[in-house]
């Protein structure tokens, strides 16, 4: 039976279906993100460091489930965002005042705000760009600064290696690590790095030779291996890994610019919705 021409004008209100299950994965990602800091109240510090985790895992699945499900929409993207400054800035933040900065009576708070700051400020830029038709960096496969998740989990090395050194009864070294002289100038240098316009590598800029294919995956497996064998060092050393390419994305990304500037047609990059924010 069809509908009266009055229904079937009447336009559609809410998000369609296929919306739902990336929208709930994005939700999935704020629950276990603020998860990190009932655990950080607890002083459950290892589950703190797991809620943290899976947040970035289903914040990087939730896009990609859109995609799949031609499920994008702009409720998805202010819910991604809105998402990814309580789960990877407002909840990092109030884990590390709880874990450290809290012995800090003057400036412990003020710091810990740093992150969240600088954090909603990157997310903010990334949103106002979203309609731009100039991004040279995201047309390129380049982020600015690094990601929210990336940020986060930058945040909390000392917390990896304090893990670390407790596991291994280095109690002077956990001591030193969990100080806020360590504490302070880590937090502002990941907070500086969220906020700053430094290009650094994404997913879609790094591309593999065919011939070391096998190798990566190979690397891949064993990481995923001592992740769970020995997570808190294993974490650290890929995470500062990350850090350490920044300089190198940073020249890739100038002489992308340098081609550009000489009339050198640019190498096929991805879409600019594909690129995490």
């Amino acid at each position: 039976m069809a509908l009266p021409t009055r229904f079937r004008d009447r336009p559609r209100r809410g998000i369609p279906l296929r919306a739902v299950a990336p929208n709930a994965v994005t939700a999935l990602a704020l629950c276990f993100g603020l998860s990190a800091v009932r655990f950080a109240i607890s002083e459950r510090w290892e589950l703190t460091v797991a809620a943290t985790i899976v947040a970035g895992v289903l914040d990087g699945l939730d896009g990609r489930i859109a995609r799949l499900l031609k499920g994008e929409s702009r409720f998805g993207a202010e819910l991604d965002s809105l998402s990814d400054v309580i789960a990877f800035g407002v909840a990092p933040s109030v884990v590390l005042y709880l874990w450290s900065l809290q012995y800090m009576p003057q400036f412990g708070w003020t710091i810990a705000l740093s992150l969240a700051v600088c954090c909603a400020l990157r997310l903010a830029r990334f949103n106002a760009q979203i309609d731009a038709t100039e991004q040279p960096r995201k047309a390129a496969g380049f982020l600015t600064g690094i990601p929210a998740p990336a940020g986060a989990y930058a945040a909390f090395i000392p917390i990896y290696l304090w893990l670390a050194a407790n596991d291994a009864g280095l109690t002077s070294v956990a001591t030193v690590l969990r100080s806020t002289y360590v504490v302070v100038p880590w937090t502002i240098l990941i907070a500086l790095l969220m906020v700053s316009s430094v290009a650094t590598y994404s997913w879609y800029s790094l591309r593999l030779r065919r011939t070391i294919r096998f190798e990566a995956i190979a690397v891949i497996a064993l990481i995923g291996a001592a992740v769970i064998s020995a997570p808190w060092p294993t974490l650290s050393i890929v995470i500062v890994g990350y850090l350490l390419t920044i300089p190198f994305s940073a020249r890739s990304y100038a002489r992308i610019r340098r081609q550009r500037a000489m009339g050198e047609p640019p190498s096929p990059t991805p879409p600019a919705s594909d690129l995490p924010s």
